[in-house]
């Protein structure tokens, strides 16, 4: 079965560090371009990272810039988000997707062939 397998996540004081995981069963993430996004609660989703699969290119949302990371690891066939400097504001249920032939950079959501289940991420004291 073709699928993104998340872990990490959970409930983190504001200012802490998490990083969550994005796996690839049945699959390699070698040609395929792999993003992050987010949706809270009665937000749309958001486009938060991405990272193309030649290392070469990389996006970052403004609202993450010097505290999100996108990393990958083609050897563990698994990519990385790592958040510091955490604020409420970042709580929401975090995906990861991937893309093998995006028309633009960064690809919008609908061209993504695979997603991830989904992990909730709470920013609170």
């Amino acid at each position: 079965q073709l699928q993104l397998v998340q872990s990490g996540g959970g409930l983190v004081q504001p200012g802490r560090s998490l990083r969550l995981s994005c796996a690839a069963s049945g699959f390699t993430l070698d040609y395929y371009a792999i993003g992050w996004f987010r949706q809270a609660p009665g937000k749309e989703r958001e486009g938060v990272l991405c990272i193309s699969s030649d290392f070469g290119s990389k996006y970052c949302a403004d609202s993450v810039k010097g505290r999100f990371t996108i990393s990958r690891d083609n050897a563990r066939n698994t990519v990385y988000l790592e958040m510091n400097n955490l604020k409420p504001e970042d709580t929401a249920v975090y995906y990861c997707a991937a893309v093998q032939n995006g028309s633009t950079w960064p690809p919008p959501p609908d061209e993504y062939d695979y997603w991830g289940q989904g992990t909730q991420v709470t920013v609170s004291s």
